[in-house]
């Protein structure tokens, strides 16, 4: 009997884009800290010595980081400027990730954030690589579309 099983591959992770306040900007080599954990709280009950309860707590989430080529374009920079001045703007952030045919597949949200920490490029003489600057931001909170 012929295996008439479909073939799935692994989508690409190469393939996304991030919008930021509702811009696209599809110029991140790197993103990581899509990612969430429940709080396990344990409790020792008195006179069970079988088991620690293991109850659930707060929902905590990472901060999202963004790394691209140093480009011409400031905004970014612009806004954790103002942050450093104590000037909080959130933003919402979305991370895309597109199939190999260049359609939609999931999206991740985040709310109200804000960026945190900024990490310049290292200069090398002896390499022939791109400057690459992270941004770091927090968020309320992450949810799949």
């Amino acid at each position: 009997m012929p295996n008439t099983a479909q073939r799935i591959d692994p989508f690409p992770a190469f393939k996304f884009y991030v919008e930021i306040g509702g811009i696209t900007h599809a110029v991140f080599s790197e993103c990581t800290g899509l990612e969430a954990e429940v709080e396990v709280f344990e409790y020792e009950e008195g006179g069970l010595n079988d088991y620690v309860h293991k109850l659930p707590g707060r929902v905590k989430y990472a901060d999202l980081t963004l790394k691209r080529g140093v480009a011409s374009s400031d905004a970014l920079w612009d806004w954790y400027a103002q942050t450093l001045q104590g000037r909080i703007e959130r933003k919402n952030i979305s991370v895309t990730l597109y199939d190999t045919s260049g359609s939609e597949y999931r999206r991740w949200n985040f709310d109200a954030a804000y960026p945190v920490k900024w990490t310049g490029p290292e200069f090398r003489a002896d390499q022939n690589q791109p400057a690459i600057e992270t941004l770091v931001f927090s968020h309320r909170g992450m949810q799949l579309a």
